[in-house]
Formats: structure tokens, sequence, C-alpha cells
């Protein structure tokens, strides 16, 4: 018994040792063609999401390409290995149609291009930035920093909101003021703050500043005006600090919610 075992490890090291250096092989020559096809795309300015997705997939059929070749060194025969990888892919595809379609999703994602990596996109009740595209999930980084995993399934079959596909945004904003203040003055303060702000774009409309709403305890005053993407959020908060202090300075009151009840006997 111990005889026939040497003999068969005498017989199987070679085609072992075969398998391990084919394998080692197959795993530096992964790594060398990534990063030959991260510096070619690179240089060809290949958007980032592409590039991200096509490295992925590359990387997941090399890996497969170098399991059926050290299992061929191990002498398991090509019609074995096929008819395996023929049953194992339907028992898969039928165990993981779920998987299969976010790989589809992919794939859509990728030619239909909805956003890239970098834009803030809100993709169903998730949003955030799109930090990468894989096969399977898209993943987003939120104002927390935090890692949200959508399968690209869902995604391609969600409304999808791209916040920065543009490089303007609008911001619209609204004031109440009492009906005892004088709604044109404080009207002139909120065009005298927009003047003030250099950043403000006049395309492809000018800056408003309306009266849109009588309410039941104060006049709405609305302020809608183009300004960078990048800046959306910085300039919003610097308009509602200086509008404040602006109506503060003018003797322009917010007012609160009033309610008048009287008292019938």
């Amino acid at each position: 018994m111990s005889d026939k075992f040497l003999n068969w490890l005498e017989e199987f090291t070679p085609h072992l040792i075969a398998a391990a250096v084919i394998f080692l092989l197959g795993i530096l020559l992964d790594k060398l063609v990534l990063k030959v096809m991260h510096k070619g795309l690179s240089m060809r300015r290949t958007d980032v999401t592409i590039h991200k997705f096509l490295t992925s997939v590359v990387h997941t059929v090399l890996l497969i390409i170098i399991i059926v070749m050290a299992l061929s060194a191990l002498q398991v025969p090509m019609s074995s290995i096929v008819a395996t990888i023929g049953a194992a892919g339907l028992a898969i595809g039928l165990a993981l149609q779920n998987s299969l379609s976010n790989v589809a999703g992919g794939f859509i994602i990728l030619f239909s291009k909805p956003f890239k990596c970098g834009d803030y996109v809100k993709i169903g009740d998730s949003e955030g930035t799109v930090d990468a595209i894989s096969i399977l999930y898209t993943t987003l980084k939120t104002l927390e920093n935090k890692m949200i995993f959508i399968p690209n399934g869902v995604v391609s079959q969600s409304t999808i909101t791209n916040i920065t596909a543009d490089d303007k945004r609008r911001l619209e904003l609204k004031f109440s003021i009492s009906y005892n203040d004088d709604h044109n003055k404080a009207m002139a303060i909120l065009r005298e703050m927009l003047n003030d702000e250099p950043r403000v774009i006049n395309e492809p409309d000018k800056p408003l500043v309306a009266i849109c709403e009588h309410g039941a305890s104060a006049i709405i005053l609305i302020m809608r005006v183009w300004i960078p993407t990048d800046a959306y959020w910085e300039i919003r908060y610097k308009f509602l600090k200086e509008a404040k202090e602006r109506f503060d300075a003018n003797g322009i009151s917010i007012p609160f919610d009033q309610l008048d009840v009287h008292i019938s006997k």
C-alpha cells in the first residue's frame, strides 16, 4: 500500500509542481496585465468609472483562466473541466440570478453613463459620492464617510438623480417677513446680498427675488439664483446667515407662526 502511494506521489509530484508554477506565474501575469492596463487607460484619459469596471472584469476573467490551466496541469481532463464549469455555471446561474442581473446592470451603467466616479448622486433612498463601480456593486460614500454598497441590478432599475452632473446648480431659498414690514425694502436687501456675491451666475437666467406667497402669518419671499455646483452648500449657508443679519440690521423681522383664537360668549 505504501509502495503504491509512493509511486503515485512520485508520478503526481511533477504535475503538482507544474500546477503551482502555472498558478503563481498566472497571478504575476494578472498583476502585470492589470498594471499595463491601468497605465494604458490612464494615458488615454479613460473615464475613471470605465477604468475601474474594466479592471474588475479583466481580473475576474484572468483568474478563471489561471484556475483552468492549473487544473489541466494536474491532468484533470479538459472535457471534465468544461463539463464541470458548464454544470457549475448552470447551477450558479440558477442560484445567483440576482448576481447575474447585477453584472448586466453594471454593463448598463457603464454604457449608458448616468453617472461617473466622483459624482454626487441619489439612488432610491440612498445618496452619496460615487466611489466605485465593480462587477456586482456600485459604492457610494456618504457625507458622514459611510460606504453604501448598492447592487448594480437595483441601480439600473432605480430612479437616479445626478446632483453634480452640471457645473452649476440653481439655489432656491424662501424667507418669511412680517406683514408690518416693508417688503420692497426686504427684497432690495436680498438683491444687494446677491450683488455682493461674485460667484453668482447670470445664465441661463438672472437672479430672481419676488413675493411667492401670502402666508398665514408672514409674507414669503423667494430667491432663485444660479451658482457653481462645487460651492452650492457654502453659498447656501452664507446666504441664510447674511439674510438674517441684514434683516436684523434693517429692522425686518422674521415672524413666528401665529394663531388668533376668538372666544365667543
